[in-house]
């Protein structure tokens, strides 16, 4: 039922098409059905002795052109009446495939963009969960899929009906006991055929979540081929490959002997019904019981019927991948998007944040963050420290409304987060992640994404800001440098300060730098604090850091340990006190230290 949903809403704006592809298919069988009978008429009625056995209109116009007698004399009138027959079969089968085609494309758009537009607003916890190469492989091939089958196969399921329907009613019309031989076996080729159509379906969803898996090795192993290289892993990869691969052909070659068998098969039941067919056709025609005529529509007929109805088996395997396919695409659309909630606010966003007791976890029972709370003023800057896993990155991507917290309260002006629209937050909270994206674009393009009508000086002053603009200069290109896949030709601390430039141009209220200058040197990281604060210092500021040096100046240092404040203070207080943010700071005094001896 969801799929004919889905089929019925993808195909709005192309059902007039299809309906116009059908209307054509079913002319232009009409017109073929035809064919047998002109030439049966011929040889019976206009070269034999038989008398005209056609409808009374049909009579009349053959008596206009003077009667049997005129058409014997010129069979090329009858040949004429062939060739025109066949020229209009061929019209209507070509605005058939034009119609079917151009409304398949039509579709396939609409899908690609449905898909990309649903994946655009879903939530950011499906992403980091989702695996891409998968993603891909439904976006494209599923979709291929589907285009095949309605371009195709949805049109000749109407041809296969109006074929069964017209002969069947001629060949009975004809002659009542050779039609039943003729059509015996059909209704045994469409069980057949459907049995098929269950198993094949099973197996292509195995091969087609395989090819998923491919797809997906493909990808992480095609981005991370740096990685690889570094830690001469490819072997391993070639084999992970190599495996994923060989399943993939083990669970196509099922497929692909599926099919083998229904051919051979249905080639078997198809040829003994022909041959049935002929065989008793022949006799009774020497015998007198039905005419040559009778015998060659009886025989052309035939091959007209049982090749669409063994063809249903191709329809019903392609109908098998294209529900598998459909089914697929509607796992990712049932999927539920961020939507607008009612009575959402966009309240003028200033920086002022103050958390109160604030439980988060991303499985029920499994707190990430606990009893969180914190104050902190407009312009003010606030460094959170801690372990791996401690909670910190968790604890500034509640603010962006990345996840939502189960307990407390979080408020931003006074206005409970929960409250405020989750496009407006964002557009108001500027985030640079742990680990930079760069698109495949300019230097320039890059930096001035998050912003559409941007001004060069802006661009620039930006990268000033980042400490990167006196690097692009070097370019030889400059800022229309291109910095290639995820900007692998750029370092680690390029990127890093790329990506700061990128969020801090909207000038948003609240930024958050998650562990986003540890690429960086020190001497740069303070010029990036230098330049932020030289800004104005009108943004409310999160770091997230493990040095000491980054975060001393901060008005508000968080120490958290298994999602716990362990300590709150300025610099100052902290390095007074015993705990985690001391031996911290005397370690990396330490270090510092012993790296001053050596130079």
């Amino acid at each position: 039922m969801k799929n004919c949903k889905l089929i019925s809403k993808i195909m709005k704006g192309n059902k007039f098409l299809y309906i116009g592809a059908i209307i054509s298919i079913g002319l232009a069988t009409f017109f073929s059905v035809l064919i047998p009978l002109v030439l049966r008429i011929v040889i019976d009625s206009i070269i034999g002795d038989e008398p005209l056995d056609i409808t009374t209109w049909g009579l009349n116009i053959i008596n206009m052109f003077g009667g049997k007698s005129i058409l014997l004399q010129n069979l090329w009138i009858c040949a004429l009446i062939l060739v025109g027959l066949t020229i209009l079969q061929g019209i209507f089968l070509y605005t058939k495939g034009k119609w079917s085609a151009v409304a398949s494309e039509s579709i396939a758009k609409n899908i690609r963009e449905k898909l990309y537009n649903h994946l655009q607003h879903l939530s950011y916890d499906y992403h980091v969960k989702a695996e891409t190469g998968d993603l891909i492989q439904r976006c494209t091939s599923d979709v291929d899929t589907i285009r095949r089958f309605l371009a195709v196969q949805f049109v000749e399921v109407g041809r296969t009906i109006f074929m069964v329907v017209f002969v069947s009613c001629i060949i009975f019309s004809l002659n009542t006991k050779l039609a039943f031989v003729a059509v015996a076996v059909v209704p045994l080729i469409f069980i057949f055929a459907v049995i098929f159509f269950i198993k094949i379906k099973s197996a292509f969803k195995l091969a087609d979540e395989a090819e998923g898996k491919l797809s997906t090795i493909l990808q992480e192993n095609l981005t991370g081929m740096r990685v690889v290289r570094a830690f001469a892993r490819q072997k391993y990869e070639i084999d992970k490959f190599d495996k994923q691969s060989k399943r993939y052909r083990d669970l196509t070659y099922r497929v692909t002997r599926l099919l083998a068998w229904y051919w051979a098969l249905s080639d078997l039941l198809c040829m003994i019904q022909i041959g049935s067919v002929l065989v008793l056709g022949t006799y009774w025609a020497a015998k007198g019981v039905i005419t040559l005529g009778t015998l060659i529509v009886f025989t052309t007929y035939e091959g007209m019927l049982l090749w669409p109805v063994r063809q249903m088996g191709r329809i019903l395997t392609d109908m098998g991948k294209t529900l598998v396919s459909l089914n697929r695409i509607q796992g990712i659309l049932d999927i539920p998007i961020e939507k607008k909630e009612d009575n959402e606010l966009m309240p003028e966003i200033k920086g002022n944040i103050d958390f109160k007791n604030v439980y988060f976890g991303y499985e029920e029972g499994k707190d990430v963050l606990q009893n969180i709370s914190f104050s902190i003023k407009k312009g003010q800057t606030i460094a959170v420290m801690g372990q791996t896993g401690s909670g910190k990155s968790s604890l500034v991507h509640l603010l962006a409304r990345l996840y939502d917290y189960q307990k407390g309260s979080i408020k931003i002006d006074g206005v409970e987060l929960k409250n405020i629209e989750k496009k407006w937050i964002r557009k108001n909270v500027g985030i640079v992640l742990q680990e930079p994206f760069l698109f495949s674009k300019s230097i320039k393009e890059n930096i001035s994404l998050a912003k559409i009508e941007v001004k060069e000086t802006e661009v620039i002053e930006a990268a000033r800001v980042a400490a990167i603009h006196d690097v692009i200069v070097d370019f030889d290109k400059g800022y229309e440098t291109e910095v290639g896949e995820r900007g692998v030709t750029l370092s680690g601390g390029q990127k890093q300060r790329i990506a700061i430039a990128r969020t801090i141009i909207n000038n948003n209220p609240i930024l958050i730098f998650d562990d986003s200058l540890s690429a960086v040197d020190t001497e740069t990281d303070s010029a990036i604090r230098k330049a932020l604060k030289a800004r104005g210092g009108n943004s409310t500021t999160f770091i997230i850091s493990h040095r000491v040096a980054t975060v001393a100046e901060a008005d508000l240092i968080l120490v958290l340990n298994k999602g716990r404040i362990i300590q709150k203070g300025v610099h100052e207080e902290l390095i007074k006190k015993q705990g985690l943010y001391r031996r911290v700071w005397s370690i990396q005094n330490s270090l510092e230290e012993q790296m001053d001896k050596i130079v």
